[in-house]
């Protein structure tokens, strides 16, 4: 984002909530040998809790950066059955191919994906419209930028990227304005932020394409929709589901 409110979004105390609430939408449980990260974790604390080593989780969840681990992500705590892979859907052991995670999760071929996993999705595994009419003024980064953001004129109709459940309608987080969380599935999120109005509310269920609601300038320094794609609680780039325009 631009401006201060690019500094408060960054800011882990700020986001934390934020990120805390979105992983619980969107958590389901997890099978035996993974951890999904809460808030206060620490590799170290993990590796001390599930009577392991640092490095062998470091090694068996490919993490490029041990102190940026993310409250809601999966990670594998104990070896697999051949002490060096990835649990397929049907349960064989695979071998992981070589290579760090980066900060922008990469998505796994499908014969390694598995629900507890902690890798990206394919992005054709949802179907998303795009929320806004607008120009992309901000992109995903992983780091930094956590969604996109939309620019465009107060009052732009903000619709629902994909049919879901609304989980969330309020201002509370503080750096998002008036914030919509629309939960999809048990994996996928959608958050919409900084909207002038908001037209459903917590538990309504929505279709593709319904407004939802104005896009505003709340708590940002100028007019835009922030828009953010999670899976299974971590944020994954939102224009690698998007149709292209």
């Amino acid at each position: 984002m631009l401006g201060t409110t690019i500094r408060r979004l960054v800011r882990v105390p700020l986001a934390a909530g934020f990120i805390a609430l979105l992983a619980a939408c969107g958590s389901a449980p997890v099978g035996p040998g993974y951890y999904r990260v809460e808030r206060g974790d620490t590799l170290s604390k993990i590796a001390r809790s599930n009577r392991q080593s640092v490095s062998s989780i470091v090694r068996w969840n490919n993490l490029a950066n041990p102190d940026a681990i993310e409250v809601g992500q999966v990670l594998r705590v104990a070896p697999s059955a051949n002490s060096a892979g990835l649990v397929t859907g049907s349960g064989r052991s695979r071998s992981s191919s070589s290579g760090t995670a980066s900060a922008t999760p990469r998505s796994a071929p499908a014969d390694t994906q598995d629900e507890t996993a902690p890798s990206a999705a394919p992005t054709t595994s949802i179907s998303l419209i795009w929320p806004a009419n607008g120009t992309v003024i901000r992109t995903f980064d992983g780091k930094n930028s956590k969604g996109i953001d939309i620019g465009g004129s107060a009052g732009t109709p903000v619709v629902a990227a994909a049919a879901g459940t609304v989980v969330y309608a309020g201002n509370g987080l503080r750096g998002y304005g008036n914030l919509l969380i629309i939960k999809h599935n048990s994996e996928y999120l959608t958050a919409y932020a900084h909207n002038r109005a908001l037209f459903v509310k917590e538990g309504q269920t929505v279709t593709q394409g319904q407004k939802i609601a104005e896009m505003g300038d709340t708590d940002t320094d100028r007019v835009m929709l922030h828009f953010e794609l999670r899976y299974q609680g971590r944020s994954i780039d939102p224009s690698r589901a998007l149709p292209a325009r």
